[in-house]
């Protein structure tokens, strides 16, 4: 079979190399398969979409059947009509957001929202049964753990398939071989039938192949969650450099603090509709709010969004130098961060946590009882844990202090205060720029 061109989408060339049968990609996962067009979804600019969108949502919703019952029998299949009883679901109804050319763009929400199914929507791979997709660049996806992968050929001939199915040329794919391999770490076994990987293998493969597509845009599914560390922050990097080149990514990640780091701007999606579309550290902030059940406030002075079990309470926070309550400081000056608690029932294994971030929404830093070492066996009544901090290497700002107390997993909350106390520092003595006061001394070697 000579190179050809196939045409999936209505709108994206696909070239499959001389070395396969198209027999062979009709093997693949569904996720590649059921490719299918809809008027609705357009591959390229329009006049109606802003020159700086790089994608653009207009009510998208998009249904799967829920059957109740199957025809197992043809008897059942004639009385019937041939019909099963079954009902819509609405995986994703009435979404719409833009997403600029260059930006990183992040999606969360529980399991189930419609994350996935939206995602695939914007890949083509599902047609929207109402709204409209616009897309404008050259896509790329990674979506579900070994799509677009035949289990029984190797890593090699499993690149070149997958590049071929991603729109890539037999030539493009040689050229770009090597740094493919080197990426993935899977020089050893590229001979080997994929059938053999272990997931992260498989997801080290994937990826190395989509990043260097060098697409436009990239879609990147949960799938980076299950390689090992180190990959995982090559691939940090990589997204990193796609986003100084002006690229435009869309996430969809459990990993918040991830989300926090990479993304501009994040949507959350809960039942299938957009709950909130903002700033990353904002939207993320109330989604881990809303995922723990609220504290009732008590007061009028209390600032920030507050969650947790309320099995112990933060009752107070104070900023004190030299003793004294104050949200006035100067660099290298100390700070002593002082929580009230009240555990009217008792709690184990407290674990006791602050963090400071600048009022632009950088973490500057945290801590916490558990990483510092200093456990609490068992805490009941009233009392107050404080943090003293000999000297504040924080230059002139504005910050915001966060303060938890959780149990030992520091996945249950007990009570979470986001951003409770806002301090402003004075820098003197010193001209550096930035966030944090570095010590260090010029001098002269040569």
């Amino acid at each position: 079979m000579t190179d050809s061109d196939v045409t999936i989408c209505g709108a994206i060339p696909l070239r499959v190399p001389k070395i396969y049968h198209f027999s062979q990609i009709r093997v693949l996962h569904h996720a590649v398969l059921q490719v299918s067009v809809s008027p609705t979804l357009e591959v390229d600019s329009s006049k109606e979409m802003t020159v700086a969108d790089a994608i653009s949502l207009e009510h998208v919703s998009k249904k799967f059947r829920l059957y109740h019952e199957r025809n197992q029998y043809l008897k059942t299949t004639l009385l019937r009509g041939g019909r099963a009883r079954y009902e819509d679901f609405w995986a994703v109804q009435d979404v719409s957001f833009d997403i600029p050319t260059g930006s990183t763009f992040g999606i969360i929400g529980s399991n189930g929202s419609g994350k996935s199914t939206l995602l695939k929507c914007l890949a083509g791979i599902l047609s929207p049964d109402k709204g409209r997709i616009k897309i404008d660049g050259r896509l790329s996806a990674l979506l579900e753990l070994g799509a677009g992968f035949h289990p029984e050929l190797s890593g090699r001939e499993n690149v070149f398939l997958n590049g071929a199915i991603l729109g890539m040329s037999q030539k493009e794919v040689s050229d770009r071989f090597e740094e493919i391999v080197h990426f993935s770490g899977l020089s050893q076994f590229i001979d080997t039938p994929v059938k053999n990987y272990s997931s992260g293998m498989v997801v080290r493969l994937g990826f190395s192949i989509a990043a260097n597509v060098e697409p436009e845009i990239l879609l990147i599914d949960e799938v980076l969650a299950v390689g090992d560390a180190e990959f995982q922050q090559r691939c940090y990097e990589k997204i990193e450099r796609f986003r100084q080149d002006g690229r435009t990514i869309v996430l969809v990640s459990h990993g918040l603090s991830q989300i926090e780091q990479i993304c501009d701007t994040v949507a959350w999606l809960e039942k299938s509709h957009l709950k909130e579309l903002g700033p990353a550290l904002e939207v993320v902030q109330k989604y881990n709010g809303a995922a723990h059940r609220s504290i009732d406030r008590v007061g009028d002075d209390q600032s920030g969004d507050r969650w947790g079990t309320g099995e112990a309470l933060i009752t107070k926070v104070e900023l004190l130098k030299t003793g004294s309550a104050t949200t006035l400081f100067t660099t290298n000056e100390e700070m002593t961060i002082r929580v009230h608690y009240d555990a009217p029932t008792g709690v184990s294994d407290a674990v006791f946590g602050v963090r400071i971030s600048h009022l632009h929404g950088v973490n500057v830093w945290g801590t916490n009882t558990k990483r510092r070492s200093f456990q609490i066996p068992h805490l009941r009544g009233k009392g107050a844990v404080e943090l003293k901090i000999p000297s504040l290497t924080l230059l002139e700002g504005t910050y915001d202090l966060t303060v938890a107390l959780s149990d030992t997993t520091e996945v249950n909350s007990y009570d979470h205060w986001e951003k409770r106390i806002r301090f402003d520092v004075l820098q003197q003595d010193t001209f550096d720029e930035g966030i944090v006061a570095m010590q260090g001394a010029w001098s002269k070697v040569l």
